[in-house]
């Protein structure tokens, strides 16, 4: 990576640890200060997806009132505290996941590339076209460490759908750099901790005096030390807040329980089970047995956040579930089944009532991303000023699998080019692809079109 694509950012390094830095102005030129925030308060931009499976309650989830005037459903009241920085956005549907082949996985792995899959049984998939977090990734990804970052809680499925006739592949991605190539994600919170922030070697035995046994501040106080003496004390404060923040998920990463504890609990006829269900032992107790997994999320939301902070990475995807996900949210009060049967609720108020909750919960995990970037300045605004933070699922309702006016908020102004504080509503079949189309425009992308985009939405340009 040439000098003047990492100008903005400062590295600490040790043996077996690096840790990106948020901007530091007095480690800086001034010239190159002035460059990276100039005098109106510009900031890299930043995009991320938070994608939730099997629809939403539709009864719950739109405000009754449009325009700026607009009070927040039950579904979506999670999301007080930054409803300024909302756009809320009604009407848009995914025409390319109408088709004959009902079910979730059609309208999941296209989410974000607004194309028709191919449908098929095997690995040969295709969803048509680059998903738009790649295409970004493109354009502002390459100018950080990482292009790109992708998150989810389910792992990726391989095998058929009895149901479709299709490969659950599909249900697994939203994220494509290639129509043909879906990227993998990262499940596990220990995993992207420390792909960030150690020299990690997937596979590699750990032995007694391994790196990975120590804080990662440990290995890199030194250098941390070195820098403090170049620091103003704003700088120094700012550091202090950013490893401080690191050092917080690391302690909150040794509580979380390990795989061997869940092997203790298994028996050999479990283990039988486990495997026809297509169930790994390490996904046992989340998955089947209601564990509360909000902990596990917001793991991965903090150190989505880290990674905007310290520009790291300004581009992120989590799969807050893969299609048709049948985890038991039985951890929130009320709830008793299976997700994936809940969605099919055929009007049972009962089962409604645990859609909404559940709904609800996916929606106070993007509060909660959106209240950290929120909190955290940066140039003129704050970190959340600077993104755009879309959440959405691939259907409305999940028993009728609808890909029509979709589910769909984005958090953030993208740096001042998005309308916030506002709910607005397009004609029936709006294409999906035409948000897309217009946060290409905001980031200022060269773009003539995306997806099966007829246009841009200028009224939601500012």
């Amino acid at each position: 990576m040439s000098a003047n694509k990492i100008s903005r950012r400062t590295v600490l390094r040790g043996l077996g640890a690096s840790i990106a830095l948020p901007f530091l102005p007095s480690l800086m030129p001034t010239s190159a200060a002035a460059k990276t925030f100039n005098q109106t308060g510009t900031a890299p931009q930043r995009f991320a997806c938070l994608f939730m499976p099997n629809g939403v309650n539709p009864y719950h989830w739109s405000p009754e009132q449009v325009g700026t005037n607009f009070e927040l459903s039950r579904i979506l009241q999670p999301l007080a505290p930054v409803k300024d920085k909302l756009l809320i956005v009604g009407g848009l549907s995914n025409k390319n996941s109408f088709r004959t082949v009902e079910g979730h996985y059609t309208k999941t792995a296209n989410f974000l590339t607004s194309m028709r899959i191919t449908e098929t049984v095997d690995s040969d998939v295709n969803a048509g076209g680059m998903s738009l977090d790649q295409v970004m990734a493109q354009h502002i990804g390459r100018n950080s460490l990482y292009p790109s970052l992708q998150y989810g809680i389910d792992r990726m499925r391989s095998g058929v759908c009895k149901s479709t006739g299709i490969t659950k592949l599909y249900g697994s991605t939203i994220s494509w750099p290639d129509p043909k190539q879906p990227c993998s994600l990262e499940i596990d919170p220990r995993m992207a901790f420390d792909r960030m922030f150690r020299n990690y070697v997937p596979g590699k035995k750990q032995v007694a005096e391994d790196p990975f046994k120590k804080s990662v501040l440990d290995i890199v106080h030194e250098d941390a030390k070195r820098l403090e003496k170049r620091m103003g004390i704003e700088d120094r404060s700012k550091m202090a807040e950013y490893l401080n923040s690191v050092r917080a998920i690391e302690k909150r990463l040794e509580n979380q329980s390990s795989l061997e504890d869940f092997e203790a609990q298994i028996t050999p006829d479990m283990r039988q089970e486990l495997k026809k269900m297509d169930i790994r032992i390490d996904e046992w107790a989340e998955y089947t047995e209601g564990v509360d997994v909000t902990e596990k999320v917001r793991i991965m939301l903090d150190i989505i956040v880290l990674a905007f902070w310290s520009d790291a990475s300004r581009i992120a995807t989590l799969m807050l579930g893969n299609s048709a996900s049948g985890r038991n949210f039985s951890f929130l009060e009320g709830v008793h089944d299976s997700h994936h049967a809940i969605s099919h609720h055929k009007s049972d108020p009962r089962l409604l009532e645990q859609y909404a909750r559940i709904n609800t919960w996916h929606i106070e995990q993007y509060s909660y991303l959106l209240q950290k970037l929120n909190g955290i300045k940066e140039g003129n605004g704050t970190l959340l000023d600077n993104s755009m933070i879309l959440f959405g699922s691939g259907l409305r309702d999940g028993m009728r699998h609808s890909p029509a006016d979709l589910p769909i908020v984005v958090g953030g102004s993208g740096g001042g080019k998005l309308k916030t504080g506002l709910h607005h509503r397009y004609e029936e079949r709006t294409p999906l692809a035409n948000l897309y189309h217009t946060m290409l425009t905001a980031m200022d992308i060269p773009s003539n079109g995306f997806g099966d985009s007829t246009g841009e939405l200028c009224e939601l340009l500012v």
